[in-house]
């Protein structure tokens, strides 16, 4: 039997992340403090497959980048594009509502220091190929960062060395699916210049063209 989209809400298939979630309940009884769903248009044609929850983003709001810097970037680069509908205001119930699009993180419990292990990226893995199966009109996919890069290839059995990770990057497979790269639109990456608003409206753009989101 294939995963559910969305883990239990008191999921313990990664040791270290039930525990890191389970102080925070205590730290921040407020929080929504459990694995963060899916969310976004139940009829995608481009899914971003983003990292994982951040401590005081979608770990507290209980909506995928809702709250933090990331989600900050993020809305407001699909709102320019007009894959947006209402505003984005840091919380789960402004009303904002993505077309076209839907947001999946590869691992849904937020980890320690934002930064998840192979063994907890593998285990969340079943739980990305059922979102992708249960919404298999989706052939478009954009990548933020390269471990949501790796464990697409990876749930879609493919090998990493054959698509190297790279920001702007398309890769094309052979049943129809493309994956496009981006830089994670993380405060980190912004602050290092790794990563400016306009690289990244300019993948996001791209990847909504491919989608058959925006037109030419």
């Amino acid at each position: 039997m294939p995963a559910p989209i969305n883990p239990k809400y008191n999921c313990k298939l990664c040791p270290r992340l039930a525990d890191f979630r389970h102080e925070n309940q205590k730290q921040y009884p407020d929080f929504f403090n459990a694995p963060v769903p899916v969310w976004g248009d139940k009829n995608p044609k481009l899914i971003i497959v983003g990292l994982a929850p951040g401590l005081k983003g979608a770990n507290k709001t209980g909506r995928a980048f809702t709250g933090d810097y990331a989600g900050d970037v993020l809305f407001q680069t699909l709102k320019k594009a007009g894959l947006s509908k209402g505003e984005y205001q840091s919380s789960i119930d402004d009303g904002l509502q993505l077309k076209g699009i839907m947001i999946v993180n590869a691992v849904r419990c937020v980890p320690p220091q934002n930064k998840p292990i192979g063994a907890e990226i593998a285990a969340c893995r079943p739980f990305l190929l059922s979102a992708m199966a249960a919404n298999s009109s989706a052939k478009t996919f954009l990548a933020l960062g390269r471990i949501a890069h790796d464990s697409f290839l990876t749930t879609i059995e493919e090998r990493r060395a054959a698509y190297e990770f790279a920001h702007g990057a398309v890769h094309k497979f052979g049943d129809g699916r493309v994956l496009i790269d981006s830089y994670h639109c993380s405060r980190y990456n912004i602050n290092t210049k790794v990563l400016n608003e306009k690289m990244f409206e300019n993948v996001v753009f791209a990847a909504a063209k491919i989608a058959g989101l925006l037109n030419e």
